[in-house]
């Protein structure tokens, strides 16, 4: 889960600035989102070593932060589109 304390995020702030300002000079695509989010597990596997479990866990972690955007974003924005064209079910 994305849940960290506020405290444990500013270290990374300037790091997501940096992304954020390359995003809005350069734009992004799919294919550079994953890119980055490719890099950023590849960069956990040789902080904490190529293994078994440091491979699933950044599998896990993709899988987990794929599963809480569909819940917390596509859930609520399928919910609008099924108000306003009507349910299929």
């Amino acid at each position: 889960m994305p849940y960290i304390p506020k405290s444990d995020r500013k270290k990374f702030a300037a790091v997501l600035w940096a992304a954020e300002l390359a995003m809005k000079e350069h734009g992004i695509s799919n294919g550079e989102l994953n890119f980055l989010m490719t890099s950023l597990g590849l960069l956990y596997l040789r902080r904490h070593g190529n293994s078994y479990n440091t491979i699933t866990d950044v599998k896990k972690t993709l899988r987990e932060a794929a599963d809480e955007f569909s819940r917390r974003l596509l859930a609520p924005y399928e919910d609008t589109k099924i108000i306003q064209n009507g349910d299929v079910y």
